[in-house]
């Protein structure tokens, strides 16, 4: 799109964005370009909190928010585009209006729905950049095969506990992020920010350098981050930039970007984006109820709680050994093949993955408790403390 052709700013829109218009980086032109841009956001919650706050602010003139989920209390210590009188309500929703009272001149488009192979295309076709506020696996590489199909670039971010990521990938002559993460880690090694914890700021700092990194690029401006992964670690206040090229072997970005199929990560990443448990049989699960009427009996077999030492400091589960998976893969030797003994972690999703690495060993009798410690809450102690 040319100067001319960009959207003039309204007498308004000059008032509103005049500390923009004084910077030499960006001027009249520079918020023109701003207005003009169409922005597609992927998830609206840690990350995609800030990220949307700050382009709304900035005067991106038409943002999309993609995200299924609703907000919750527990999301409030970090998400803070949502409030407590929005629990319950679709983020996107309460996204947008948010949104809407920072800057009513932008236009918010919704879509309270996951982001999937079968609606990607439709979603991001209308965009000129996407940003990942996601934080999972099977979403990122979703992203970036739309991205290389659609000729535009995404910008990446990624947070663990106390620290972040962030990148420009699938840009011109750049490095995508297949290059750079050609598979997923294995699931075992991967926990999720309701598993982990983050600190409250992480987000707000990563998805700050997001926004900032996008800005930069409607603005035409040559990123940094183009070929480079920026690196924040918290507890030492560091940041580090390692270099990062593009893979002429690459699966995705090397050959015919209008032969790239998409597909749901889930299968690749290990991971499911609907059921967070294994597809365990029957006979290799335990309910809640179950459990709790075996130790009422005193039959209840023993069991082994893998959740970080910090969750189980929250709530200790009655009766349970607290331990960590690879030490309970070695405990178990010593236990015998025909021991029975239930493993326990917050959402039964760890937990499975050990039932069915035990079971594949031959322990026939080890069983995990169907939906973890969240099942447990709901189904026997709503008294307990759930985080």
């Amino acid at each position: 799109m040319t100067n001319h052709e960009l959207p003039d700013l309204t007498r308004d829109e000059i008032l509103r964005y005049s500390r923009h218009l004084v910077l030499p980086q960006i001027g009249v032109d520079g918020q023109r370009k701003l207005k003009a841009a169409r922005v597609l956001l992927v998830g609206a919650g840690g990350l995609g909190s800030p990220i949307a706050l700050y382009l709304a602010a900035a005067g991106v003139g038409h943002l999309g928010l993609v995200d299924p989920d609703v907000v919750s209390i527990s999301n409030l210590q970090r998400q803070v585009l949502h409030g407590t009188s929005e629990v319950g309500e679709p983020k996107v929703l309460s996204g947008k209006r948010r949104l809407l009272d920072i800057n009513p001149t932008v236009d918010v488009a919704v879509y309270l729905e996951p982001f999937t192979s079968e609606n990607a295309g439709r979603i991001a076709a209308d965009y000129h950049l996407i940003i990942d506020g996601t934080d999972n696996f099977p979403a990122r590489y979703l992203i970036n095969d739309v991205c290389l199909r659609l000729g535009i670039p995404f910008v990446y971010g990624g947070i663990f506990r106390m620290e972040g990521q962030v990148s420009l990938f699938a840009a011109e002559d750049g490095p995508c992020y297949r290059c750079v993460f050609p598979s997923p880690p294995s699931p075992e090694n991967v926990l999720t920010c309701e598993e982990a914890g983050v600190l409250g700021v992480i987000p707000g700092t990563i998805g700050t350098l997001q926004a900032t990194v996008a800005i930069q690029w409607i603005l035409g401006q040559e990123s940094p981050l183009r070929g480079a992964l920026l690196v924040y670690d918290a507890t030492r206040m560091n940041f580090e930039t390692i270099h990062v090229s593009r893979d002429p072997k690459c699966a995705t970005c090397s050959g015919d970007p209008s032969k790239i199929e998409l597909i749901d990560y889930a299968g690749f990443c290990g991971v499911s984006i609907e059921e967070p448990e294994l597809a365990l049989p029957t006979e290799a699960q335990i309910e809640p109820v179950e459990l709790k009427a075996r130790m009422d009996a005193g039959t209840a077999p023993p069991v082994f709680d893998i959740r970080p030492s910090p969750a189980w400091e929250i709530f200790r589960f009655e009766g349970a050994v607290h331990t960590s998976r690879d030490a309970l893969l070695e405990r178990a030797v010593s236990l015998g093949k025909e021991a029975e003994f239930v493993v326990v972690c917050k959402i039964g999703r760890r937990s499975a993955r050990v039932v069915e690495e035990l079971r594949h060993r031959g322990f026939s009798r080890v069983r995990n408790l169907r939906g973890g410690l969240a099942a447990w809450v709901r189904d026997v102690d709503p008294d307990a403390p759930i985080y």
